[in-house]
């Protein structure tokens, strides 16, 4: 009886993309569950796992009060994303909006890292 070699493994790729069906974010294709809308994508055990040791690398939180007793303002929330030579690699318009006087409004910004998905089998043929 002869023995079946192993099969062939591929190095998964990291920061491979795709749309939330839901909110039509773009979000990491190895996700479970959408970071935007929380609506969960598939079922994978492996992914849960990752998904399980998930660490958040930066949180900040603040929030801002409208002027008082002036007029209303306006406020714009911009995430701008940098690499290692400072250089800007992304940057989003996250949201707008409007405060009357002595209004308040609080932000959240939340980086979490997630493990890289591991090697899958290749199909055989």
């Amino acid at each position: 009886m002869s023995e079946r070699p192993p099969l062939a493994t591929r190095v998964a790729q990291t920061a491979r993309t795709r749309l939330c069906p839901h909110c039509k974010a773009t979000i990491l294709e190895s996700a479970n569950v959408c970071p935007g809308c929380r609506h969960h994508l598939k079922f994978d055990p492996a992914a849960a796992q990752r998904q399980s040791e998930t660490r958040t690398a930066l949180r900040i939180e603040g929030s801002i009060q409208g002027p008082s007793p002036a007029e209303p303002c306006e406020y714009c929330v911009v995430i701008a994303i940098r690499d290692d030579h400072g250089r800007e690699v992304g940057r989003h318009v996250v949201g707008v909006g409007a405060m009357r006087p002595g209004e308040r409004r609080s932000f959240t910004l939340s980086v979490d890292v997630v493990p890289p998905p591991g090697p899958k089998p290749l199909k055989r043929e």
